[in-house]
């Protein structure tokens, strides 16, 4: 199993509990979050729409809602793929465990996730709020 994913869906996948804009993009994000989960799932990482974003009902063409929004959500994907390598293909696993190690306080995500309108109800946020 191959995913694309965007740099900042790495940890909204992380946080991920069943929320999202609409049922059908819920089902979706259920369904790469429990194969990101495989072994043998594979992951491409990208600053552009991913397989998250081919059910998400503010995607236009190739622009989220509109182009402030747009370039916001592109900043935060830079600011994962940073740390990452982007050219290199991932076990999906072991890319999440990566994740783990390099966001790991609230600081290491400050410029990704605190504007984020999810932040409330992510677990992965939470849990690093918590651990201050």
């Amino acid at each position: 199993m191959k995913l694309v994913l965007r740099g900042h869906h790495l940890l909204c996948l992380k946080g991920f509990q069943g929320y999202g804009y609409d049922e059908e993009f819920t089902k979706n994000m259920t369904l790469i979050n429990s194969k990101r989960k495989q072994d043998d799932t594979t992951v491409t990482l990208t600053s552009s729409p991913d397989d998250i974003c081919s059910a998400c009902p503010n995607l236009i063409g190739d622009v989220c809602e509109n182009t402030q929004q747009n370039d916001e959500i592109i900043s935060m994907d830079r600011e994962v793929l940073k740390k990452l390598d982007p050219s290199q293909e991932y076990n999906a696993v072991k890319l999440f465990e990566k994740i783990d190690e390099i966001f790991n306080t609230n600081e290491s995500v400050s410029k990704i996730c605190f504007d984020c309108k999810w932040h409330e109800k992510c677990l992965f946020y939470q849990k690093l709020s918590n651990n201050r």
